[in-house]
């Protein structure tokens, strides 16, 4: 004869419990959506940036607020968005608003056209690394400007 269930373990949690199921934020199910279908220069930077193979740690696909950038770097704050032929009229618009966003939250943004990836992307991998290496501020100079303060 076995011992009773203990607290809280009975027939309920052999079959997984009764709880709610987690529904997640909608910037969260659009970036998993997006990391599915990833334009051609997008994939081909993924495969250079993943794996921590240039020495920092990139998220693809990553949600910041109310959107999902391109790639991010955590530990510099750095925003990568790849802009290929969609970003002309109204997209321009649209891009002003995000960069905004995550500039006035603290983030760098640093766009790459989708030609330069897939034409040089030595030169393009080397310089998304060498913005993330550079820290978004040094301690020296005091604490960072609050939004609006540096103007």
């Amino acid at each position: 004869m076995g011992y009773p269930p203990l607290q809280g373990e009975g027939d309920r949690a052999q079959r997984g419990g009764g709880g709610v199921p987690r529904i997640p934020r909608p910037e969260v199910v659009t970036a998993r959506a997006l990391r599915r279908r990833m334009s051609y220069p997008e994939v081909l930077l993924w495969q250079r940036l993943r794996g921590q193979a240039t020495g920092v740690k990139f998220r693809k696909q990553h949600p910041i607020g109310p959107y999902v950038v391109d790639f991010y770097c955590a530990s510099a704050r750095l925003v990568i968005e790849v802009d290929g032929v969609g970003h002309d009229g109204c997209q321009v618009e649209r891009d002003e608003l995000r960069d905004g966003f995550l500039r006035e939250n603290g983030y760098r943004v640093l766009r790459v056209r989708a030609d330069d990836v897939t034409r040089d992307m030595a030169a393009v991998v080397a310089a998304i690394v060498s913005c993330a290496a550079r820290p978004l501020h040094h301690a020296s100079h005091g604490p960072p400007p609050r939004a609006g303060e540096d103007i």
